[in-house]
């Protein structure tokens, strides 16, 4: 990581596909939401809801962190939302990693994969494009 601590090319480089990866997640959570909806916690209430500001929040902190005015704290926002979607992966993982018939069905270590070395390392990719 030191290494890539003075390269600058490399920092805009993925700053720039962290701005596209949380813009295109966002809209997705609009043009695809079944994908999303059977991994909200059934505890949670209006799922619906819930998906649709998380798309809108996607794509505002992807578009945040394109300005420099705002990149820092929209990096941050980004790191407490990944932190705040941590129950989803644990429901996930609850559930088998199926989250119904026709919708995502993965094997169990998938999901474990996604929630333990996939999250931390995109928090660190926002921490990182700081």
């Amino acid at each position: 990581m030191l290494l890539l601590a003075g390269n600058y090319r490399l920092k805009k480089a993925l700053r720039v596909l962290l701005v596209v990866f949380y813009i295109f997640a966002g809209i997705n959570h609009f043009v695809n939401p079944s994908f999303y909806l059977p991994l909200i916690p059934t505890y949670i209430p209006y799922p619906e809801t819930i998906n649709w500001v998380s798309g809108v929040i996607e794509i505002a902190l992807g578009i945040g962190v394109a300005f420099p005015k705002t990149r820092k704290s929209a990096l941050l926002l980004i790191i407490l939302m990944l932190i705040a979607f941590i129950p989803s992966h644990v429901y996930f993982i609850q559930i088998g990693a199926c989250a119904g018939e026709g919708s995502l069905c993965t094997p169990v270590w998938v999901a474990w994969v996604r929630l333990v070395p996939v999250h931390p390392l995109l928090m660190l990719w926002a921490w990182y494009v700081r």
